[in-house]
């Protein structure tokens, strides 16, 4: 999903260890970075959003406090050939309004997700898995009741596949794959995720939404594992900035932070050691070049500009909170596959200089004719220091650039419109395999914003998905990553770390590879 700003559970709820003594208040109070563009889980595709998400839904199958994969509203599931997958739900999950929760509101909900009528920006999501006519029915080719999906009974859910996906098990704790209420849809339209109208199947239900102030979750009483819930009241605060978010968590007013400002990073290292916890992520931080903007349809112009970032700069002097250089889109943090180091990596800085000028210059540019144009990037503290770093490496080769910042709603809908030169992007994993990255440049990807298309890419990524195989999946994945270390449709910069401020008091805190937080595995220690 898209990353928003620089930077588990488990289907038991919260496991409160023998003999903690809990608060009285099971109150929690979480720093979002900014205001979502929606709460509706087939219109979302940012962090921001799925934060409180994933404490108002909840799918087939859950993310556990490491990343792994746990029952949700499916107790349970088989496959003989990957290909065929069936769920069998628990008879005792229900809606917010005390409706069961049925296979029929999967059925609805994964062909909503792909229904044009719909737009969704995460269409895409279900038909990289190759369900079957999911990719028709996204082109408008056929209806969207002809998706490879059925309820056999209220509480037998299967899914068809074209090809043989050994991991799509754990693609389904993502929001898109949410169930959703039929009914309420249908009664209220766009205005179903508005308080008093929202109905969830979730540990939380919605009871208060003021926008660009806080958004109120209280617990659902109907959630069939609220036995087991803790927290009873979760807010989440959109505060862009970095430095505003920690100066209110310092004062008491937040219980955990999204992230922390880079120049002040050592300092709560020291000061608070215990309350700073850094996280690997499995999430690449990099620019993204417009291929449908002259001149970065140009691959020497590309190139010169990811040479002439110093990633050792960026991570250690600008960053210094723990993240790596990238010189890859899949980062060292995934499960089963070890990045090959591409060859460009191993050249000094000042070599990549050189080559960075001698292909701007082959390509045009120099002091006579300078290479211009603007960086974009949202409103965040840290992206900004990132952004004014590279713009300086680059000033280096001549290049004049311009900074131009949008709040996250409007930065989205500019690079979905195709408006922009070079944009800064984040990409985490949406489930913990190498294909959850890759997939962002196929060129029918959905998040795939600069419109790199290469064909001998695609046939890889469509090859992998009928292959059960680890090394020989691997095998077509690290040559993948070769195409895009020759084509460079973007410039990777560095892998992402978590690093968050989270209040001693707050148990059951998880370091999820995947950053998948759910307040109902939490709790308030007495303090």
């Amino acid at each position: 999903m898209l990353v928003a700003a620089l930077f588990g559970g488990s289907v038991q709820a919260a496991e409160v260890p023998a003999g903690t003594k809990l608060a009285d208040v099971q109150e929690l109070v979480k720093g979002n970075g900014s205001e979502p563009a929606t709460l509706d889980p087939h219109k979302t595709e940012g962090d921001v959003e799925s934060a409180v998400l994933r404490d108002l839904f909840e799918g087939l199958v859950t993310s556990g406090p490491k990343g792994e994969v746990l029952p949700g509203v499916a107790e349970s599931w088989e496959t003989k050939d990957n290909k065929h997958y069936v769920f069998h739900l628990r008879k005792n999950a229900k809606w917010s309004n005390g409706d069961p929760v049925t296979a029929h509101d999967f059925v609805y909900a994964f062909q909503r997700a792909v229904d044009p009528k719909t737009a969704s920006p995460y269409s895409w999501y279900l038909e990289m898995p190759t369900i079957v006519n999911a990719s028709a029915v996204i082109a408008g080719k056929k209806p969207a009741d002809t998706l490879g999906v059925k309820a056999t009974d209220d509480y037998t859910f299967e899914v068809q596949l074209e090809k043989a996906i050994p991991y799509f098990v754990s693609m389904l704790s993502h929001t898109t794959t949410y169930p959703v209420p039929k009914k309420v849809i249908e009664q209220f339209g766009e205005k179903w995720t508005q308080p008093g109208n929202m109905v969830s199947n979730g540990a939380y239900v919605l009871k208060n939404w003021v926008v660009n102030e806080r958004i109120e979750l209280e617990r659902n009483k109907s959630y069939w594992d609220d036995a087991k819930t803790v927290i009873n009241k979760v807010t989440y605060l959109p505060i862009q900035s970095t430095n505003a978010e920690l100066n209110r968590y310092l004062a008491g007013e937040l219980d955990m932070t999204k992230n922390t400002p880079i120049e002040r990073f050592k300092q709560l290292k020291k000061d608070y050691p215990n309350e700073l916890k850094v996280t690997g992520q499995v999430s690449t931080y990099f620019y993204q070049f417009n291929f449908k903007k002259k001149p970065f349809d140009d691959v020497r112009v590309r190139t010169a500009l990811s040479y002439a970032v110093n990633r050792d700069v960026i991570a250690d002097k600008v960053m210094g909170q723990g993240q790596t250089p990238a010189y890859g889109l899949t980062p060292d943090y995934v499960d089963g596959f070890k990045p090959v180091v591409a060859e460009w990596s191993k050249m000094t800085q000042a070599e990549r200089d050189a080559k960075a000028k001698a292909l701007l210059t082959e390509a045009g540019f120099g002091p006579g004719n300078p290479l211009k144009f603007e960086l974009l990037y949202n409103t965040d503290d840290n992206h900004k220091k990132v952004a004014v770093a590279v713009a300086s490496m680059w000033k280096k080769l001549g290049v004049q650039v311009s900074l131009v910042n949008q709040e996250w709603k409007t930065y989205i809908e500019t690079k979905k419109q195709g408006q922009f030169d070079v944009s800064r992007a984040g990409w985490v994993a949406d489930y913990n395999e190498a294909s959850s990255m890759l997939d962002l440049m196929q060129t029918t990807h959905g998040n795939n914003d600069g419109k790199y298309s290469n064909s001998a890419y695609d046939k890889l990524m469509n090859e992998s998905r009928d292959v059960a195989d680890d090394v020989a999946r691997n095998n077509l994945y690290a040559q993948a990553e070769a195409i895009l270390a020759k084509d460079m449709p973007i410039a990777p910069i560095y892998q992402y770390v978590i690093p968050r401020m989270v209040k001693p008091y707050v148990g059951g805190y998880p370091a999820n590879p995947l950053d998948n937080l759910y307040s109902k595995d939490m709790y308030i220690i007495a303090h």
